[in-house]
Protein backbone atom coordinates (compact mmCIF):
# COMPACT_ATOMS: atom_id res chain seq x y z
CA UNK A 1 0.00 0.00 0.00
CA UNK A 2 0.49 3.67 -0.31
CA UNK A 3 -0.34 6.02 2.47
CA UNK A 4 -0.35 9.58 2.47
CA UNK A 5 -0.14 11.50 5.80
CA UNK A 6 -1.99 14.87 5.86
CA UNK A 7 -0.04 17.64 8.62
CA UNK A 8 3.56 18.12 9.79
CA UNK A 9 3.51 18.17 14.39
CA UNK A 10 4.31 15.47 16.39
CA UNK A 11 0.95 13.86 16.17
CA UNK A 12 1.46 13.21 12.28
CA UNK A 13 5.00 11.85 13.22
CA UNK A 14 3.87 9.15 15.41
CA UNK A 15 1.49 8.31 12.51
CA UNK A 16 4.39 8.19 10.64
CA UNK A 17 6.74 6.19 13.05
CA UNK A 18 4.14 3.49 13.39
CA UNK A 19 2.59 3.23 9.86
CA UNK A 20 6.37 2.54 9.04
CA UNK A 21 6.38 -0.35 10.92
CA UNK A 22 3.71 -2.38 8.64
CA UNK A 23 4.65 -4.50 6.77
CA UNK A 24 1.87 -3.76 4.03
CA UNK A 25 3.27 -0.27 3.13
CA UNK A 26 5.34 0.41 -0.06
CA UNK A 27 5.77 3.59 0.29
CA UNK A 28 4.82 6.73 2.66
CA UNK A 29 4.18 10.40 2.09
CA UNK A 30 3.18 13.45 3.76
CA UNK A 31 2.09 16.93 3.34
CA UNK A 32 3.60 18.90 4.41
CA UNK A 33 5.62 16.41 6.67
CA UNK A 34 8.95 17.39 9.02
CA UNK A 35 12.31 16.80 9.32
CA UNK A 36 11.29 14.05 11.76
CA UNK A 37 8.69 12.69 9.40
CA UNK A 38 11.41 12.73 6.86
CA UNK A 39 13.06 9.84 8.25
CA UNK A 40 10.08 7.83 7.27
CA UNK A 41 8.07 9.10 4.37
CA UNK A 42 8.87 11.15 1.49
CA UNK A 43 8.10 14.84 2.59
CA UNK A 44 5.69 16.96 -0.50
CA UNK A 45 5.58 20.48 0.04
CA UNK A 46 2.24 21.17 0.11
CA UNK A 47 -0.18 22.52 2.82
CA UNK A 48 -3.13 20.85 4.54
CA UNK A 49 -5.46 23.18 3.28
CA UNK A 50 -4.50 22.56 -0.46
CA UNK A 51 -6.69 20.45 -1.00
CA UNK A 52 -6.48 20.73 -4.51
CA UNK A 53 -3.23 19.71 -4.42
CA UNK A 54 -3.39 16.99 -2.33
CA UNK A 55 -6.04 15.62 -4.43
CA UNK A 56 -3.81 15.54 -7.11
CA UNK A 57 -0.41 14.08 -5.07
CA UNK A 58 -2.49 11.16 -4.42
CA UNK A 59 -4.03 10.06 -7.88
CA UNK A 60 -0.39 11.01 -9.87
CA UNK A 61 0.91 8.57 -7.50
CA UNK A 62 -1.48 6.16 -6.77
CA UNK A 63 -1.95 6.14 -3.06
CA UNK A 64 -4.35 4.03 -1.71
CA UNK A 65 -5.02 5.70 1.29
CA UNK A 66 -5.05 9.20 3.27
CA UNK A 67 -4.95 9.69 6.46
CA UNK A 68 -5.47 13.37 7.86
CA UNK A 69 -3.48 14.48 11.37
CA UNK A 70 -4.93 17.48 12.26
CA UNK A 71 -8.70 19.02 12.85
CA UNK A 72 -8.77 22.37 10.28
CA UNK A 73 -8.56 20.45 6.95
CA UNK A 74 -11.24 17.89 8.98
CA UNK A 75 -13.38 20.68 9.65
CA UNK A 76 -12.90 22.63 6.26
CA UNK A 77 -14.24 19.87 4.48
CA UNK A 78 -11.10 16.99 3.50
CA UNK A 79 -13.15 14.19 3.48
CA UNK A 80 -15.89 15.26 1.52
CA UNK A 81 -13.42 16.89 -1.32
CA UNK A 82 -11.49 13.86 -1.55
CA UNK A 83 -14.32 11.51 -1.23
CA UNK A 84 -16.54 13.12 -4.46
CA UNK A 85 -12.66 12.33 -6.27
CA UNK A 86 -13.43 8.77 -5.32
CA UNK A 87 -10.52 8.42 -3.27
CA UNK A 88 -10.15 6.76 0.17
CA UNK A 89 -9.50 9.03 2.72
CA UNK A 90 -9.29 7.96 6.70
CA UNK A 91 -11.43 11.03 8.86
CA UNK A 92 -14.77 12.20 9.39
CA UNK A 93 -16.82 14.57 7.10
CA UNK A 94 -16.85 18.06 7.15
CA UNK A 95 -21.03 17.86 8.94
CA UNK A 96 -19.44 14.86 11.18
CA UNK A 97 -16.07 17.04 11.99
CA UNK A 98 -18.49 19.44 13.65
CA UNK A 99 -18.44 17.32 17.17
CA UNK A 100 -15.31 19.36 17.47
CA UNK A 101 -15.26 22.82 14.96
CA UNK A 102 -18.51 23.74 16.74
CA UNK A 103 -18.61 23.21 20.42
CA UNK A 104 -22.40 24.71 20.30
CA UNK A 105 -23.58 22.27 18.28
CA UNK A 106 -21.70 19.06 20.40
CA UNK A 107 -23.28 20.99 23.49
CA UNK A 108 -26.53 20.38 21.51
CA UNK A 109 -26.33 17.01 20.08
CA UNK A 110 -25.30 15.61 23.77
CA UNK A 111 -28.10 17.42 25.83
CA UNK A 112 -30.76 16.27 22.48
CA UNK A 113 -29.08 12.47 23.47
CA UNK A 114 -29.16 12.34 27.11
CA UNK A 115 -24.36 11.86 26.90
CA UNK A 116 -23.51 13.62 30.55
CA UNK A 117 -21.91 16.64 29.98
CA UNK A 118 -22.17 20.61 31.90
CA UNK A 119 -24.91 23.01 31.78
CA UNK A 120 -24.43 25.67 28.88
CA UNK A 121 -25.32 28.99 26.93
CA UNK A 122 -24.26 29.92 23.81
CA UNK A 123 -24.40 34.09 22.43
CA UNK A 124 -23.03 35.81 19.90
CA UNK A 125 -23.45 39.73 22.39
CA UNK A 126 -21.50 40.03 24.94
CA UNK A 127 -24.28 41.58 27.07
CA UNK A 128 -26.38 38.82 27.83
CA UNK A 129 -23.25 36.71 28.05
CA UNK A 130 -23.03 39.00 31.22
CA UNK A 131 -25.59 38.69 32.50
CA UNK A 132 -26.05 35.01 31.89
CA UNK A 133 -22.46 34.61 33.79
CA UNK A 134 -23.68 37.20 36.69
CA UNK A 135 -26.99 35.01 37.50
CA UNK A 136 -25.29 31.67 37.30
CA UNK A 137 -21.78 33.03 39.59
CA UNK A 138 -18.51 31.91 39.17
CA UNK A 139 -16.77 29.61 38.50
CA UNK A 140 -17.19 29.26 34.99
CA UNK A 141 -15.91 28.23 32.02
CA UNK A 142 -15.93 30.55 28.69
CA UNK A 143 -15.29 28.38 25.31
CA UNK A 144 -14.93 29.92 22.05
CA UNK A 145 -17.53 27.68 19.80
CA UNK A 146 -14.98 27.30 16.87
CA UNK A 147 -11.53 26.08 16.33
CA UNK A 148 -8.95 27.79 18.51
CA UNK A 149 -5.61 25.41 18.39
CA UNK A 150 -6.89 24.15 21.87
CA UNK A 151 -6.20 27.71 23.30
CA UNK A 152 -9.82 28.85 23.34
CA UNK A 153 -10.46 27.78 26.91
CA UNK A 154 -10.83 30.53 29.86
CA UNK A 155 -11.28 28.65 33.16
CA UNK A 156 -12.86 31.82 35.37
CA UNK A 157 -12.69 31.61 39.65
CA UNK A 158 -13.64 35.40 39.63
CA UNK A 159 -16.75 37.58 38.00
CA UNK A 160 -14.04 40.20 36.64
CA UNK A 161 -11.95 37.04 35.13
CA UNK A 162 -15.30 35.87 33.16
CA UNK A 163 -16.94 39.51 32.46
CA UNK A 164 -12.95 39.96 30.79
CA UNK A 165 -13.09 36.81 29.55
CA UNK A 166 -16.62 38.00 27.34
CA UNK A 167 -14.81 41.31 26.34
CA UNK A 168 -11.62 38.90 24.75
CA UNK A 169 -13.24 36.27 23.22
CA UNK A 170 -16.54 38.13 21.94
CA UNK A 171 -15.34 41.81 21.36
CA UNK A 172 -11.63 41.60 21.02
CA UNK A 173 -11.87 38.65 18.87
CA UNK A 174 -8.36 37.06 20.88
CA UNK A 175 -9.37 33.75 19.28
CA UNK A 176 -10.65 35.28 15.75
CA UNK A 177 -13.70 34.04 14.16
CA UNK A 178 -13.35 30.95 16.78
CA UNK A 179 -15.41 33.50 19.07
CA UNK A 180 -18.06 34.61 17.06
CA UNK A 181 -20.07 31.98 19.13
CA UNK A 182 -19.15 32.54 23.03
CA UNK A 183 -20.34 29.14 24.75
CA UNK A 184 -20.57 29.59 28.72
CA UNK A 185 -20.38 26.26 30.76
CA UNK A 186 -20.71 25.21 33.99
CA UNK A 187 -17.33 24.59 35.43
CA UNK A 188 -17.09 20.68 36.00
CA UNK A 189 -15.11 19.48 39.20
CA UNK A 190 -12.59 16.46 38.88
CA UNK A 191 -10.21 14.77 37.32
CA UNK A 192 -9.63 14.72 33.40
CA UNK A 193 -8.39 12.43 30.88
CA UNK A 194 -8.52 11.08 27.27
CA UNK A 195 -10.37 8.24 25.36
CA UNK A 196 -9.64 7.62 21.99
CA UNK A 197 -11.87 5.33 19.95
CA UNK A 198 -11.53 4.24 15.96
CA UNK A 199 -14.76 3.90 14.60
CA UNK A 200 -16.81 2.96 11.00
CA UNK A 201 -19.52 4.72 12.40
CA UNK A 202 -20.94 1.90 13.71
CA UNK A 203 -18.43 -0.47 15.89
CA UNK A 204 -15.27 1.44 17.94
CA UNK A 205 -12.65 -0.13 19.04
CA UNK A 206 -9.94 1.81 21.44
CA UNK A 207 -6.77 3.00 22.40
CA UNK A 208 -5.59 3.14 25.93
CA UNK A 209 -6.63 5.99 27.84
CA UNK A 210 -4.25 8.76 28.91
CA UNK A 211 -4.09 11.93 30.67
CA UNK A 212 -2.20 15.40 28.93
CA UNK A 213 -0.93 18.03 30.50
CA UNK A 214 -2.58 21.32 28.71
CA UNK A 215 -0.66 24.12 30.79
CA UNK A 216 2.63 25.87 30.66
CA UNK A 217 3.38 26.05 34.00
CA UNK A 218 3.65 23.24 37.10
CA UNK A 219 1.52 22.18 39.34
CA UNK A 220 -1.25 22.76 36.07
CA UNK A 221 -1.40 26.28 36.32
CA UNK A 222 -0.70 29.37 33.73
CA UNK A 223 -1.86 29.98 29.91
CA UNK A 224 -3.21 26.99 27.95
CA UNK A 225 -0.96 25.42 25.50
CA UNK A 226 -1.53 22.61 22.99
CA UNK A 227 -0.41 20.25 25.73
CA UNK A 228 2.83 19.98 27.58
CA UNK A 229 2.95 16.22 27.81
CA UNK A 230 1.12 13.21 28.24
CA UNK A 231 1.45 9.49 29.94
CA UNK A 232 -0.86 6.30 29.53
CA UNK A 233 -2.05 4.48 30.20
CA UNK A 234 -4.16 6.79 33.10
CA UNK A 235 -4.28 4.71 36.52
CA UNK A 236 -7.36 6.60 37.16
CA UNK A 237 -9.45 5.19 34.23
CA UNK A 238 -9.91 2.09 35.98
CA UNK A 239 -11.32 -1.00 33.97
CA UNK A 240 -15.09 -0.46 35.09
CA UNK A 241 -14.62 3.45 34.18
CA UNK A 242 -13.32 2.75 31.22
CA UNK A 243 -16.51 0.47 30.33
CA UNK A 244 -19.11 3.28 31.29
CA UNK A 245 -17.10 6.07 29.25
CA UNK A 246 -18.11 3.61 26.13
CA UNK A 247 -21.66 2.47 27.32
CA UNK A 248 -22.73 5.88 28.03
CA UNK A 249 -20.69 8.84 26.09
CA UNK A 250 -18.75 7.00 23.26
CA UNK A 251 -21.47 4.36 21.28
CA UNK A 252 -24.03 6.80 22.19
CA UNK A 253 -22.30 9.95 21.11
CA UNK A 254 -21.62 7.80 17.39
CA UNK A 255 -25.50 6.46 17.44
CA UNK A 256 -26.78 10.46 17.68
CA UNK A 257 -24.06 11.41 14.74
CA UNK A 258 -25.29 8.58 12.81
CA UNK A 259 -29.30 9.31 13.01
CA UNK A 260 -28.45 13.47 12.85
CA UNK A 261 -27.32 12.32 9.71
CA UNK A 262 -23.84 12.44 10.33
CA UNK A 263 -22.54 9.52 10.06
CA UNK A 264 -18.83 9.27 11.73
CA UNK A 265 -15.96 7.71 10.73
CA UNK A 266 -12.33 8.13 12.25
CA UNK A 267 -11.06 8.47 15.15
CA UNK A 268 -13.29 10.17 18.15
CA UNK A 269 -11.61 11.82 20.92
CA UNK A 270 -13.16 11.79 24.31
CA UNK A 271 -12.30 14.77 26.56
CA UNK A 272 -13.33 13.15 30.08
CA UNK A 273 -13.63 14.49 33.57
CA UNK A 274 -14.58 12.61 36.41
CA UNK A 275 -17.09 14.33 38.15
CA UNK A 276 -19.04 13.28 41.73
CA UNK A 277 -21.77 12.65 39.68
CA UNK A 278 -19.73 10.23 37.27
CA UNK A 279 -18.02 10.94 34.38
CA UNK A 280 -18.66 13.94 32.01
CA UNK A 281 -17.93 15.37 28.97
CA UNK A 282 -15.86 18.32 28.58
CA UNK A 283 -15.14 18.15 24.72
CA UNK A 284 -15.06 15.91 22.11
CA UNK A 285 -12.31 15.99 19.27
CA UNK A 286 -12.44 14.54 15.46
CA UNK A 287 -8.78 13.57 15.34
CA UNK A 288 -6.20 12.52 17.75
CA UNK A 289 -4.54 14.02 20.38
CA UNK A 290 -1.79 15.75 20.32
CA UNK A 291 0.54 15.12 22.59
CA UNK A 292 -1.74 11.77 24.06
CA UNK A 293 -0.93 10.97 20.30
CA UNK A 294 3.20 10.17 21.27
CA UNK A 295 2.50 7.95 24.05
CA UNK A 296 -1.13 5.76 22.93
CA UNK A 297 0.21 4.90 19.11
CA UNK A 298 3.63 3.62 20.60
CA UNK A 299 1.36 1.24 23.15
CA UNK A 300 -0.72 0.24 20.17
CA UNK A 301 0.55 -3.38 18.89
CA UNK A 302 -2.14 -4.16 16.49
CA UNK A 303 -0.89 -3.06 13.04
CA UNK A 304 -2.34 0.59 12.83
CA UNK A 305 -2.72 0.19 8.67
CA UNK A 306 -4.99 -2.68 9.66
CA UNK A 307 -7.06 -0.29 11.55
CA UNK A 308 -7.03 2.35 9.19
CA UNK A 309 -8.68 0.22 6.82
CA UNK A 310 -10.75 -1.42 8.82
CA UNK A 311 -12.26 1.92 9.62
CA UNK A 312 -12.40 2.92 5.69
CA UNK A 313 -13.80 -0.60 4.86
CA UNK A 314 -16.50 -0.19 7.68
CA UNK A 315 -15.26 -3.86 9.07
CA UNK A 316 -14.35 -2.28 12.88
CA UNK A 317 -16.45 -5.45 13.83
CA UNK A 318 -13.71 -7.60 12.64
CA UNK A 319 -10.85 -6.27 14.31
CA UNK A 320 -9.51 -7.66 17.35
CA UNK A 321 -7.08 -4.46 19.22
CA UNK A 322 -4.36 -5.48 20.84
CA UNK A 323 -2.61 -3.69 23.47
CA UNK A 324 1.24 -3.12 24.85
CA UNK A 325 0.58 -3.65 28.62
CA UNK A 326 3.76 -1.63 29.38
CA UNK A 327 3.43 2.58 30.15
CA UNK A 328 4.48 5.94 28.01
CA UNK A 329 5.36 8.87 28.61
CA UNK A 330 6.11 12.00 26.69
CA UNK A 331 7.92 14.97 27.85
CA UNK A 332 6.91 18.66 25.55
CA UNK A 333 10.20 20.61 25.07
CA UNK A 334 9.24 24.01 23.80
CA UNK A 335 10.71 27.41 22.64
CA UNK A 336 11.28 29.92 25.57
CA UNK A 337 8.59 32.54 25.81
CA UNK A 338 6.22 30.11 24.55
CA UNK A 339 2.78 30.06 24.57
CA UNK A 340 3.40 33.95 23.75
CA UNK A 341 6.26 34.90 21.85
CA UNK A 342 9.16 33.02 21.50
CA UNK A 343 12.27 32.43 18.90
CA UNK A 344 13.07 29.71 16.33
CA UNK A 345 16.21 28.86 14.19
CA UNK A 346 18.09 27.27 17.28
CA UNK A 347 19.99 24.55 16.89
CA UNK A 348 18.96 21.12 18.54
CA UNK A 349 21.29 18.93 19.49
CA UNK A 350 21.76 15.32 21.79
CA UNK A 351 18.68 13.37 19.79
CA UNK A 352 21.17 10.62 18.71
CA UNK A 353 22.11 10.11 22.81
CA UNK A 354 18.61 10.08 23.72
CA UNK A 355 16.98 7.79 21.70
CA UNK A 356 20.43 5.53 22.56
CA UNK A 357 19.56 5.18 25.86
CA UNK A 358 16.86 3.14 24.48
CA UNK A 359 12.53 2.46 24.19
CA UNK A 360 12.73 5.90 23.54
CA UNK A 361 11.17 7.72 20.44
CA UNK A 362 11.35 11.51 19.59
CA UNK A 363 8.88 12.98 17.90
CA UNK A 364 9.07 16.45 16.16
CA UNK A 365 6.56 18.99 17.10
CA UNK A 366 8.09 22.05 15.29
CA UNK A 367 11.14 21.45 13.86
CA UNK A 368 13.29 22.62 10.85
CA UNK A 369 16.48 22.49 8.39
CA UNK A 370 19.07 24.94 8.16
CA UNK A 371 22.05 24.18 6.17
CA UNK A 372 21.71 20.14 7.15
CA UNK A 373 21.54 21.18 10.64
CA UNK A 374 18.25 20.59 12.73
CA UNK A 375 16.59 23.83 14.15
CA UNK A 376 13.83 24.57 16.26
CA UNK A 377 11.03 25.64 13.98
CA UNK A 378 7.68 26.11 16.14
CA UNK A 379 6.88 26.60 20.32
CA UNK A 380 6.01 22.79 20.85
CA UNK A 381 9.88 21.86 19.50
CA UNK A 382 9.84 18.41 20.31
CA UNK A 383 7.75 15.45 22.23
CA UNK A 384 10.16 13.35 24.30
CA UNK A 385 8.33 9.61 24.48
CA UNK A 386 9.69 6.95 26.86
CA UNK A 387 8.87 3.44 27.55
CA UNK A 388 8.85 1.26 30.23
CA UNK A 389 7.00 -1.61 32.58
CA UNK A 390 5.35 1.05 34.43
CA UNK A 391 4.29 4.80 34.74
CA UNK A 392 7.04 5.79 37.32
CA UNK A 393 9.98 3.99 35.38
CA UNK A 394 8.68 5.49 31.74
CA UNK A 395 8.33 9.05 33.63
CA UNK A 396 12.46 8.58 34.60
CA UNK A 397 13.04 7.73 31.97
CA UNK A 398 11.72 10.21 29.26
CA UNK A 399 13.16 12.89 32.12
CA UNK A 400 16.66 10.89 31.31
CA UNK A 401 16.45 11.14 27.62
CA UNK A 402 15.23 15.36 28.07
CA UNK A 403 18.68 16.00 29.53
CA UNK A 404 20.73 14.21 26.94
CA UNK A 405 18.92 17.13 24.61
CA UNK A 406 19.45 21.19 24.19
CA UNK A 407 18.59 24.05 22.13
CA UNK A 408 18.67 27.75 23.28
CA UNK A 409 16.02 28.61 25.71
CA UNK A 410 14.31 25.26 25.63
CA UNK A 411 11.79 24.55 28.28
CA UNK A 412 10.15 21.90 29.78
CA UNK A 413 7.45 20.91 32.62
CA UNK A 414 9.07 19.17 35.14
CA UNK A 415 6.51 17.30 36.92
CA UNK A 416 4.39 15.51 33.80
CA UNK A 417 2.60 12.50 35.03
CA UNK A 418 2.23 13.91 38.98
CA UNK A 419 -1.48 13.34 39.00
CA UNK A 420 -0.37 9.41 38.32
CA UNK A 421 2.44 9.32 40.41
CA UNK A 422 0.21 10.58 43.00
CA UNK A 423 -2.32 7.71 42.34
CA UNK A 424 -0.04 5.58 42.52
CA UNK A 425 1.72 5.87 45.93
CA UNK A 426 0.64 3.98 48.70
CA UNK A 427 -1.65 5.51 51.38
Amino acid sequence: MKILIVGKGAREHAFAWKIAQSPKITQLYAAPGSPGIAQYAECVDLSDSDFDGLIGLVQKEQIDLTLVGPEIPLAEGIVDRFQEAGLTIFGPTQAAAQIEADKDFALELMHKYDIPTGAYATFTEPEPAREYIREKGVPIVLKASGLAAGKGVLICHTLDEALQGVEEIVVDQAFGEAGNKLVVMEYLEGEEASIFAFTDGEDLVYLLPAQDHKTIDEGDVGLNTGGMGAYAPAPVVTPELMQEAQDRIMAPTVKALAKEGRPYKGILYLGLILTADGPKVIEFNCRLGDPEAQVVLPLLKTDLVDILTAVCNSTVKDLNIELDNRAATTVVMASGGYPEAYETGFPIKGLDEAEALGDVVIFHAGTGAQNSTLVTGGGRVLAVTAMANDIPSAISHAYKAVDQISFQGHYFRKDIGHRALARLEPV
